[in-house]
Order: C-alpha cells, then sequence, then structure tokens
C-alpha cells in the first residue's frame, strides 16, 4: 500500500453495498462495551500514560506471545529494559507478523486515536513512538479522554466480590458521561481445588460481606450480599472463566459437612469440586434470575501451559490456549435445570474452541423463552478468534443455527484503552459479510432493511439488552 493508505477508509470492505452499510450505518454509532478489564482506577483517577509501551504493550499478551515466537528476549517483553527498548524490540518484530490479526489491529490503533497512518517498523518506530508520546500528554489522551473520542457509552469492568467498588462510586458522582458500570466475577468462590488460597479469599469476602462464612449457606448469603452491593453501584452483568461449565450442580448433606470442616481446617481436600462449584454456580444464577442481570461465561480457556515461566511471571502471562473440554452436555444440563422452575436469566455463552462454535449456537436455541427477543446470546469471537476468520465463523454459525438480528455484538474484553479499534474491525467484518450477500443475491439489496439490522447489531440490541 502507498504512504498514508496503511488503513483506507474502505479496508476490508470489498464491495459497494458493505461499504455503504459501514460508512453510513455503522461506522457512528456509539460502542457499547458490555464486557472488558479496564481498570476502574485508571478511569476513575482520569489517568495519562507516560510512553505509548505504557498504554499499548504493558500487559498486552497478544503481543508478548508473537515477540517470544519470533525470539525477542523476555527481558524487552515483561523484563526490565526501559518503556523505549521495548517498544524499538516491537516495532522491529512487527513486519513480521504479517496475516497475524496482531498486524492489522497495531496499524489501526496507530491510525486511530493517534492518527499515524504508516507502517510500524524499525525505521517508523522513533518517529511514531515519539509522536504519540506528545499526544499521550494532552487531555483528550487520559483515559477518559480515550473513552470519549472513541464514542464509548458504557463500560462494563469486571470485578470481585470483594471489591469495595469506590472508583464506580467516585465515577457515578462525577461529570463524566460514559456510564462505569461494575461486573460481578465470583469465580473464586467457587474453585475450590487450592485449599489454602481458596480459604484465605474466604476470609475476604467474609469481612466484605459482614457474614462469617463458616458453611455452604453463609457462603450463599455472603454472595447473595455482595450481589446486592454491586446491584446498589450499578452493577447488572455477571461473568465467570471456567474451563466448562460443571457436570455436577448439586450437594450432598456430607459434602456440605465436609465444606463446613476445610474451612475449619479440620481436612484440606474437598472431595468433589465439581459438584461444589456447579452448587454454587446454580446458586448464584437463581439470585441473577431475580434481579434480572445478565449473566456470561467464557469457556473453553487452558491457563498457564508454561509451568516454568508460570513459576517466574506468574499468571495471566501468555501461557495460556485453546481446549478441547466437552461443552454440551454439562451446558444443557446447568440452563436445563434452572429452566426447570423458570429461573434462567439472560445469558451470554462465549466460546474459546472453534469446533464448538455449532454446539453454543445451537444450545442457546434451546432455551429461548418467547418473552425476550435474543434472552440467550452465543457471545462474539473470543480471545484467539476475536480476528476476522473467527469473527466470520461465529456470525455464521450464529445465522446459520441462531437469530442474526438479535445479536448484542461486539466487546473488547480488554485491559487495553486503545482496544476499541475492535469495534471498528467488528463492524467492518460484519458490513462486508452482509455486503457480499446483498451483492450475489443471496439476501436482499435493500439498504434501509439491512442496515437497520447492521444497526442493531453494532449498538441497539445491546442497548435494549442490558437496558441502558
Amino acid at each position: 500500500m502507498k504512504e498514508g493508505a496503511v488503513i483506507p477508509e474502505d479496508f476490508l470492505l470489498y464491495s459497494k453495498q458493505a461499504k455503504v452499510l459501514y460508512h453510513d450505518y455503522a461506522k457512528d454509532l456509539p460502542i457499547i462495551d458490555y464486557h472488558n478489564h479496564l481498570p476502574p482506577q485508571e478511569i476513575a483517577e482520569n489517568k495519562k500514560f507516560s510512553s505509548l509501551t505504557e498504554i499499548w504493550l504493558k500487559g498486552d499478551h497478544y503481543k508478548w506471545r508473537a515477540m517470544r515466537a519470533l525470539g525477542v528476549d523476555e527481558n524487552y517483553i515483561t523484563g526490565s529494559a526501559s518503556d523505549e527498548e521495548k517498544f524499538m524490540a516491537w516495532a522491529k518484530v512487527v513486519p513480521a507478523t504479517v496475516r497475524n490479526p496482531l498486524f492489522h489491529w497495531t496499524h489501526m490503533e496507530l491510525k486511530n486515536p493517534f492518527g499515524i497512518q504508516s507502517f510500524l517498523n524499525e525505521q517508523s518506530a522513533s518517529k511514531i513512538y515519539n509522536h504519540a508520546n506528545e499526544l499521550l500528554a494532552q487531555d483528550n489522551f487520559s483515559t477518559q479522554g480515550l473513552l470519549t473520542q472513541f464514542n464509548v457509552v458504557m463500560v462494563g469492568t469486571t470485578d470481585d466480590p470483594c471489591d469495595d467498588l469506590k472508583y464506580h462510586k467516585q465515577l457515578q458522582e462525577s461529570s463524566f458521561a460514559v456510564k462505569v458500570k461494575p461486573s460481578f466475577r465470583p469465580d473464586k468462590s467457587l474453585l475450590i481445588g487450592d485449599v489454602n488460597a481458596y480459604r484465605a479469599y474466604i476470609q475476604k469476602l467474609s469481612a466484605a460481606s459482614g457474614i462469617q462464612i463458616t458453611d455452604v449457606e453463609s457462603l450463599i448469603a455472603a454472595l447473595r450480599n455482595r450481589v446486592d452491593y454491586f446491584e446498589a453501584h450499578g452493577a447488572s452483568i455477571s461473568d465467570h472463566g471456567l474451563q466448562a461449565i460443571p457436570t455436577k450442580l448439586t450437594l450432598t448433606d456430607a459434602q456440605k459437612q465436609e465444606y463446613k470442616k476445610l474451612l475449619a481446617g479440620d481436612v484440606d481436600t474437598f472431595s468433589d469440586t465439581d459438584a461444589f462449584a456447579g452448587y454454587v454456580l446454580t446458586e448464584l444464577g437463581k439470585i441473577y434470575h431475580e434481579k434480572g442481570w445478565v449473566q456470561q461465561f467464557h469457556l473453553g480457556a487452558i491457563r498457564n501451559n508454561n509451568h516454568g515461566m508460570m513459576r517466574k511471571l506468574g499468571p495471566d502471562t501468555g501461557y495460556d490456549s485453546i481446549a478441547d473440554f466437552k461443552q454440551a452436555e454439562s451446558l444443557s444440563n446447568f440452563l436445563g435445570n434452572l429452566s426447570l422452575e423458570d429461573q434462567l436469566t439472560k445469558t451470554i455463552l462465549y466460546n474459546l474452541n472453534p469446533a464448538d462454535n455449532d454446539v453454543f449456537a445451537t444450545m442457546i436455541g434451546n432455551f429461548a423463552d418467547g418473552k425476550t427477543k435474543g434472552k440467550m446470546q452465543f457471545g462474539s469471537g473470543w480471545w484467539f478468534l476475536d480476528q476476522k476468520d473467527g469473527m466470520e465463523k461465529q456470525l455464521n454459525s450464529l445465522s446459520n443455527m441462531g437469530v442474526l438480528s438479535t445479536f448484542v455484538g461486539m466487546l473488547t474484553d480488554s485491559r487495553s484503552f486503545l482496544s476499541y479499534s475492535r469495534h471498528e474491525y467488528f463492524r467492518r467484518i460484519l458490513c462486508n459479510l452482509l455486503g457480499s450477500e446483498m451483492e450475489n443475491g443471496q439476501i436482499p439489496d435493500d439498504e434501509k432493511w439491512i442496515g437497520q439490522i447492521v444497526k442493531d447489531i453494532c449498538y441497539y440490541n445491546a442497548k435494549q439488552y442490558f437496558n441502558l
């Protein structure tokens, strides 16, 4: 491509209809980012970033994995190298990432918000780094400034039940126009395998809730207390990151006594961790239904595969991958159990293994209630599937097995304030998919008809679904 056209206006739009759908219907819609991992403290304090490395490379596991694969020393990834050295190391390998989505994301994020339309490489790195750093010092490149620039109207952070949510409260009392809502992520309360870590967490949860947790009943009471607290601070969404839904959903009286003994320190293992997780998750599902919340399930990752680097760097450092866990039967059992007494709330299912796309797309159809449009959602391409091929496969599975027009669309699921280019990426891919089918006669070549479906998927469905 010529200089100045790294990301052209019609990027990924290959028909006249696709261009019209994107530019006239999708491009300028607000963004509802209903699930991400942005730090609420940084939003509340309106943080400014010291360098492009801090906002762009710090914590970015996608880039870290690519740099390691290209032989970059860990010192320039998570080590003690300076911000500038780390950026230069990244810039040097970017040309070798062609066909990886990082190549697109990198240049889309440089274009918006920095206005940089040059390929990033070893030769252009210094100029790009200095220009971006100058912009980051400006007020409109603070955390709040960036959210405003990207036309974000709602941010759904991911928060532990023990969090006091003080930064959410601070934001709600401020003049900042973007809604920043907490989401309830209770995984640590139900994953009981590491007993010492679990007991320490239960002490924290007891303190946060004001309920001394000594048995299963008081655990559920404490979690309900925290759901109430989150609701009072604007929450209406929960999230769960699990390998798979537990296969068992109930506890025997003997297992409840065993749990009591475990908390008291009388035993150091639990006989059926799957049953415990399933029981707690089921009770939480009932509470979410009472509240009218949306529950989300991110399923299918196998984490911390590199044991040596886990020991050295800890979790969430780029050593996770797609797993091949069985999903269908446990999902059916869990959702079906909640449906017995009409206790199944709005639900979004995300899968990480593309082999499960059709499983998830058909599973949601089992639990539509004939009352709530799009009540059950097959979530957008997640993590390793958050790229062109992954998005198209998710959209096609949903279209073939369900109803695409009810889809609540894209989210960032990111810790980066620059990740909103993923919404642009998704919108372009969606419009190209529909535009090409308008062009070849597979769907009506009716701009207003299909344009409204595009607008609904990109914004209005989510606005209705999350009651915004």
